[in-house]
């Protein structure tokens, strides 16, 4: 025998079926839409340490360092905050080993885009690097996401950390949530934090759904330029090597599920993969 509220349900349906009347239609997604913004430019004139097998030993190659804005429903996220704001200005010295300056700052470029500090709800870390959390103290309204291996590491004063860039969310007042496995941003699956650990133990890429089936996938620093990519190349300075194959096996076999765009963040070559700065991917 049908309880109360299943006798309502059930009511209700047929009424609407005998009125003729068509079931209410799907909420329409959120827009969302993504723009690169420029978080530094690299000089690397020795890219030994990023192969342990000695693979790029004496080779130089221009990086660039960049960073995302992803707008879901009016609702931002800024995924990876690049080098200090200091850096601005910085004379870039080609003869380095590795060096590096900043051209303008978030704040700027966002102030550009009629956007406030205020206005960036979430900073998604793709792990704790200074190249990719310098500039994340500009935004202490938001809520800081980050691996949860990073967010570990960093409380625990790990080598090779700084805590200094999110101190206000390590150990100050700061909201932060931090990230065990993949997280979906929005709730919807269209912008999706992916455990890649390796690099870092809470490394994190990020997968964004377009509309019109057209899918992106960052790499954060899972590889840093394309012939690493493609090699699965392993830094000296990474945190585990089989970690950082295996999320280069994931990675690659995302790309081909889901027919991606992969954009490695580092490589200048993968700026125009997306529009230029000013203008949204949607």
């Amino acid at each position: 025998m049908m309880n109360l509220a299943a006798r309502m349900i059930f009511a209700g349906l047929a009424a609407a079926m005998l009125s003729g009347q068509a079931p209410a239609p799907a909420p329409k997604p959120a827009p969302l839409k993504i723009m690169r913004l420029d978080c530094g430019t690299f000089v690397a004139n020795d890219l030994d340490g990023f192969s342990d097998t000695g693979s790029m030993k004496g080779i130089a190659k221009p990086l660039t360092g960049s960073c995302y804005l992803i707008s879901h429903g009016g609702q931002y996220l800024l995924w990876d905050t690049g080098i200090d704001a200091a850096a601005k200005g910085k004379p870039l010295d080609k003869a380095a080993t590795f060096d590096f300056t900043l051209e303008a700052t978030l704040v700027e470029q966002l102030a550009s885009l009629g956007i406030k500090p205020e206005q960036i709800g979430r900073v998604g870390i793709s792990h704790y690097h200074f190249d990719h959390s310098g500039q994340a103290a500009s935004f202490p309204q938001a809520t800081l996401l980050i691996g949860r291996g990073d967010f570990d590491a960093l409380k625990a004063g790990a080598p090779g950390t700084d805590a200094r860039p999110l101190a206000h969310w390590v150990s100050g007042p700061g909201k932060v949530e931090p990230v065990s496995g993949d997280r979906d941003v929005f709730g919807d699956g269209r912008v999706v934090m992916l455990d890649l650990p390796g690099h870092t133990p809470g490394h994190h890429g990020l997968l964004v759904r377009l509309g019109g089936g057209r899918n992106l996938l960052l790499t954060g620093d899972l590889a840093h330029f394309r012939e690493n990519y493609d090699a699965d190349g392993v830094p000296r300075f990474n945190t585990d090597r089989a970690d950082t194959l295996a999320s280069l096996d994931r990675f690659k076999k995302m790309a081909g599920v889901e027919g991606a765009i992969v954009i490695v963040q580092h490589d200048a070559r993968d700026i125009g993969k997306l529009p230029p700065f000013g203008q949204w991917a949607e």
